[in-house]
């Protein structure tokens, strides 16, 4: 983390997590007495999501910490919980929604953790199955660097029986997981794409072998993983890149390891097409055949999302065939095209993830 300005509400001034941040980042920082305070800072800035990136909020979460995700009715969901502890990332992938999903894009992390346990404490009372992730809105391990979040988070999941907490990244920031007693119950997880895409489109990321090295350190320390192919980007000879890298990954994970695989293809929001084409200008992905879907997302145009899917499980099928593969917001026609069946055969996408999560997770 790069931070060059450090705003701290001032409710939050002597929480523990502030003091150690503060530490970490050995930075000057300003006191304000809201978030307005911070936002109003962005007004006038001509290039927020770069100042946003190097701009931290020490603050509180003053909504719900577990959320559910947030889907839509149009497509599957796999009624997936999200943990919602900070806000932005450092890394800078021009197809991020959060880009302009967040106004002003600003990195938040939320230092009220006795509220975030608590939340946790109501959940494990429940007694069920539950899968919960920390990636939705920020990626899980970019904090490690000024905090040790993930590390209290996994030690606290070891504890109980029933919920899974999946850690999804692009980093390698897992020192601080390697050493912890777990208990299987997270799942650490990586988003993969192509050598291509990495380089011109995911900027400040780990590379894929880095990616990959640090997954084969958290398998040799018994971790459940789980791999992400999302967002699968169509260009001329991308089959033969994605089948390349689906090779690499099973040359160094074993298939009964890896919990799921999501797939999901390229779609954006129509505002995020300006912000792509301002920030990164040679990006070429938003040229592609797109046609609006019913969530009012621009989505390749279906046949050829089909025909893209049914290569990418091929690829995995003939490796790996028993390793679940699950599409992230695809309708019934998608899933039977490609898979062969739809997730209502089998009680639903739910049900389907819960399932492989009690076979590889110590869960019950």
């Amino acid at each position: 983390m790069k931070i060059t300005d450090l705003y701290i509400d001032k409710e939050v001034l002597d929480y523990p997590a502030t003091n150690v941040i503060c530490d970490r980042l050995n930075t000057s920082f300003q006191v304000v007495n809201n978030a307005e305070d911070v936002y109003g800072i962005f007004a006038n800035v001509k290039t927020p999501v770069e100042k946003g990136k190097k701009t931290l909020f020490l603050t509180k979460n003053k909504g719900k910490f577990i959320r559910q995700c947030p889907g839509t009715d149009y497509y599957t969901c796999c009624n997936y919980m999200i943990l919602h502890f900070g806000i932005f990332c450092t890394m800078d992938c021009s197809y991020c929604i959060l880009q302009s999903y967040f106004h002003p894009p600003l990195l938040q992390f939320f230092v009220n953790h006795k509220d975030l346990e608590k939340s946790l404490d109501h959940l494990f009372l429940q007694k069920k199955l539950t899968r919960i992730g920390t990636g939705e809105y920020t990626d899980s391990l970019i904090w490690e660097e000024i905090y040790p979040f993930a590390e209290m988070l996994v030690s606290k999941f070891s504890r109980q029986s029933h919920a899974i907490l999946e850690l999804k990244t692009k980093t390698v920031n897992i020192e601080n997981l390697l050493s912890l007693r777990h208990n299987r119950k997270t799942v650490v997880s990586w988003s993969l794409n192509t050598e291509r895409v990495v380089k011109s489109e995911e900027r400040q990321t780990a590379s894929i072998k880095a990616r990959l090295t640090a997954a084969v350190k958290c398998q040799e320390m018994g971790y459940p993983l789980a791999f992400h192919f999302d967002p699968l980007i169509i260009y001329p000879g991308c089959e033969e890149d994605y089948k390349k890298i689906i090779k690499q990954l099973f040359a160094n994970i074993l298939p009964e390891n890896i919990v799921w695989i999501s797939l999901g293809s390229f779609r954006f929001m129509p505002a995020l097409k300006s912000i792509i084409e301002q920030r990164f200008d040679q990006s070429k992905i938003v040229y592609g055949e797109f046609i609006k879907g019913i969530d009012g997302k621009m989505r390749y145009f279906k046949p050829l999302r089909i025909n893209f899917y049914r290569q990418i499980v091929s690829y995995i099928r003939e490796i790996a065939p028993n390793v679940t593969v699950y599409f992230c917001m695809e309708d019934d026609e998608v899933w039977l095209k490609t898979l062969g069946f739809t997730p209502s055969e089998y009680g639903g996408l739910p049900m389907m993830l819960d399932k492989s999560a009690s076979r590889h997770c110590d869960v019950f």
